[in-house]
């Protein structure tokens, strides 16, 4: 969700303030990456997941307090629309059977949630971008009411000085104007997060960079928006153009637009929140009393507030992440690429395929990226959310290669490898990557299945508006049954 604010507007000198101590805290972290102990002996990896609240009419429900009221569990929290809510799953080990434990965990933890929210008439859904949402949903009262949210849309149209404009061509076009930040609300993900060293950060961030195409490549969720099919994984150019502060004039001057995959490979931390700071104006200029210098100089790690907010509002695919916990400070890379669902068997080898090819990817002796120029990584990317399962890559010793072949041929293996030396037990790797290995080989993904889906029932006569209402009732049987989308039935 982000870190709360107090505020929901600010002025020029605030703005002028936050700048100066934004610039102080980034002075401070590139002293502590030189000098400061930071906690990484065993590193840990955390899980967010955001859902969707629909009505038993299958509709987008706004009653996100009424569902987290009902909830009671602080893990829930809320997101950007009332429709939306978040999983947060405490960080833990990947050792031994810890993801089988985990897939348990959120079973019960989700099950527990949908009995609550179903008292009250709601659902819960877990899919990238919900596919009977439609514009009409956003004309009366949609925001979850916390004052960053407010404050975040307003900042982007003080920016833009005009409405925002989706213009998405895929199988079909979308082409619409909005005066709010509301579809933005339409984009829900899974976060995966890995503790990592300051020495180790570089390298895990562009091994990530590089896996980022054949992720989306693998589970692509998001193929409609607003009753339009789109591209493989819409979320992504939702994302960029929902919460773009960018007037066309400054995108033609190549200014560049929060939702940033990056445009170059990195050799530090450093050079991403020194990259935020010289790049991206304040939209959130809240400044705190922390000294950041004095308490660096008391031997305490400084929370860094001013930059950790700044951070917050710069939406890299990944993102670098720095937090205190107990007193004691540490690096994260926030993979932020993957949709939300299908299913917590889906998700979580989703994470096990990520976490085990990125963990070799970045102890290569030569990396690939060393191999292959970043904007080569960013054509993968973009490839990877358009065509899904259609998807084709380049990759140095493969040349231009489909998706499905790169990921057979040498992710897996790669993936295998890197949970062996995670320490993940033998049963827990067969697990999950073989639903890996069957979606490769089947060509199978979440936004397959809902546009076979969708395409077959309106075969038998059904409008958009049916097929996809009908099409989401399908959707969320399969995913209760926490059998892989590829195993899933269709109409």
């Amino acid at each position: 969700m982000g870190d709360d604010i107090s505020s929901g507007s600010f002025t020029r000198e605030q703005r002028q303030r936050y700048r100066e101590k934004v610039r102080r805290c980034l002075d401070v972290f590139e002293k502590m990456l030189a000098e400061h102990v930071f906690d990484f002996d065993q590193p840990l990896t955390g899980l967010e997941i955001e859902l969707n609240l629909v009505d038993r009419n299958w509709q987008p429900d706004m009653a996100n307090a009424r569902v987290l009221a009902a909830i009671a569990d602080p893990a829930y929290q809320t997101e950007l629309g009332q429709y939306n809510i978040e999983l947060n799953v405490p960080p833990g080990p990947l050792t031994g059977d810890s993801l089988l434990e985990l897939e348990s965990m959120l079973r019960k933890s989700l099950n527990h949630a949908e009995a609550k929210a179903n008292e009250s008439g709601s659902e819960i859904v877990s899919i990238g971008i919900l596919p009977t949402l439609a514009p009409e949903h956003f004309q009366d009262d949609w925001m979850s009411a916390n004052p960053r949210y407010a404050a975040l849309s307003e900042a982007i149209f003080a920016h833009r000085r005009e409405d925002l404009e989706l213009d998405i061509t895929g199988v079909e076009s979308l082409k619409m104007f909005a005066d709010t930040i509301a579809p933005e609300s339409a984009c829900t993900s899974v976060q995966l997060h890995l503790q990592v060293s300051p020495a180790a950060f570089a390298a895990n961030w562009n091994a990530a960079q590089t896996l980022a195409g054949p992720q989306l490549a693998l589970g692509a969720n998001s193929p409609f928006l607003f009753g339009k099919r789109l591209w493989a994984e819409t979320r992504t150019e939702l994302f960029l153009q929902a919460t773009d502060t960018r007037s066309p004039e400054l995108r033609n001057q190549g200014v560049r637009p929060p939702v940033f995959f990056g445009e170059r490979w990195i050799t530090s931390i450093f050079d991403l929140f020194e990259e935020n700071v010289r790049y991206f104006p304040a939209l959130l200029p809240e400044t705190t009393d922390e000294d950041p210098e004095a308490v660096l100089a008391a031997g305490k790690a400084p929370r860094l507030q001013e930059l950790r907010l700044h951070n917050g509002t710069v939406y890299r695919w990944n993102r670098p992440v720095y937090d205190v916990v107990d007193g004691v400070p540490h690096l994260r890379v926030e993979n932020r690429v993957l949709p939300a669902g299908p299913t917590v068997v889906d998700v979580l080898a989703n994470a096990a395929f990520y976490y085990g090819a990125v963990k070799m990817l970045a102890g290569d002796d030569r990396p690939v990226w060393t191999k292959m120029s970043f904007d080569a990584a960013k054509a993968n990317f973009d490839a990877g959310a358009r065509h899904g399962v259609d998807a084709m890559f380049y990759w140095p010793g493969f040349g231009e290669v489909s998706w499905d072949e790169l990921i057979l041929r040498h992710l897996l293996p790669l993936a295998q490898e890197g949970l062996d030396r995670w320490g993940v037990s033998a049963s827990t790797s067969d697990r999950y990557l073989t639903i890996i290995e069957e979606r490769c080989k089947l060509r199978r993904n979440g936004s397959w299945w809902q546009s076979e889906a969708v395409q077959r029932l309106e075969s038998k006569g059904m409008s958009r508006h049916e097929a996809l209402t009908e099409m989401l009732h399908r959707y969320s049987v399969g995913m209760h049954s926490n059998e892989p989308v590829h195993t899933w039935e269709l109409p």
